[in-house]
């Protein structure tokens, strides 16, 4: 939907100063702190802050907390996109390289404590995967359940370390990775720079409003999510959402299990699902679903699901 004249007045407006200016052109390419911010400015964080404020109710930008911090990001909504876009377009790009080069200080400085958290995390990682087939095994069942591509546009919901997004962002065109923490999303930052993939944003975003425009992404992804979900009803529903017409949704999970010690030493609120359930869900959001892919595991221990659904192409599009 497109803005009115008093909207893009008021937005305009919003971007016209210099320092606004440098700010956007540093959250196109990132998510960022008021401290961040107020570091790589070398300006004071109530003088940054100010900033944020009036372009944040201009429509520019985003507001989101994330425990004690606050974090910024360029609007989600189209219409402001693509005029900030346009306005950043029109800028000498010379004129923020000493910007940039303090923003590359700040995520160094993030993979650094992004390093630290995955190696206190990934023993209790390692102690699920061992409960289950080897992962290069669910991968490429994952890699033939999604399809050669190319995708317009990927989403993948939950994207923990990035490892979704480094195995099949080289598929799409863009894709778009949401987490509700900093810490992994820090992580999956580095591994996708590290796995050379392009065109990959990655957003604090919450699997059950992620913001994201209905029916807009061909594949989505739900991987190992759903089990930590008081309501994956609902969590499923707005995943089915962004599923354009012909477009595919793909979620991974396990199969109803009796392993307690998941629920209390790693906060699996969910002991699997059956094809039924999840079949339903499906339905219930319009989608198709197809014969789930049974993996199961060496030995005793973990099977895991991969359910695929399409929304029909002759489905109505409807307008985000």
């Amino acid at each position: 939907m497109n803005w009115t004249a008093d909207q893009t007045i008021e937005a305009l407006r919003g971007a016209g100063e210099p320092t606004r200016l440098r700010v956007l052109a540093l959250l196109a390419g990132d998510e960022l702190s008021v401290m961040e911010l107020s570091h790589i400015l070398d300006q004071s964080q109530p003088r940054v802050s100010r900033h944020l404020k009036l372009m944040t109710e201009a429509g520019l930008i985003e507001r989101f907390p994330d425990g004690a911090r606050v974090y910024y990001r360029l609007s989600s909504d189209p219409t402001a996109r693509r005029l900030v876009d346009t306005v950043l377009d029109l800028l000498d790009d010379r004129s923020s390289e000493q910007d940039h080069r303090r923003l590359d200080e700040v995520r160094r400085d993030r993979e650094a404590a992004a390093e630290a958290y995955f190696e206190q995390v990934a023993p209790q990682w390692d102690r699920i995967r061992s409960l289950y087939v080897c992962e290069s095994a669910v991968e490429a069942a994952i890699e033939r359940a999604a399809g050669p591509g190319p995708f317009e546009r990927l989403v993948d919901l939950g994207t923990g370390s990035g490892r979704m997004l480094t195995l099949l962002g080289g598929r799409a065109r863009m894709a778009v990775g949401l987490d509700l923490s900093q810490n992994m999303l820090n992580i999956a930052r580095a591994k996708v720079a590290q796995a050379g993939v392009g065109k990959v944003e990655l957003r604090h975003g919450d699997i059950f409003a992620t913001r994201l425009p209905s029916q807009s992404a061909d594949l989505v992804l739900v991987h190992q999510v759903l089990h930590y979900l008081a309501d994956p009803a609902t969590a499923i529903n707005e995943a089915a959402r962004l599923v354009m017409p012909g477009g595919k949704l793909l979620i991974v999970d396990f199969a109803p299990h009796d392993l307690e010690e998941l629920r209390e030493e790693h906060q699996h609120r969910r002991l699997g699902f059956t094809d039924a359930e999840i079949n339903g869900w499906l339905a219930d959001a319009g989608l198709k679903a197809s014969a789930p892919i049974a993996l199961p595991p060496d030995k005793d221990g973990l099977t895991v699901l991969i359910w695929t659904a399409v929304r029909p192409a002759d489905a109505r599009r409807s307008v985000a």
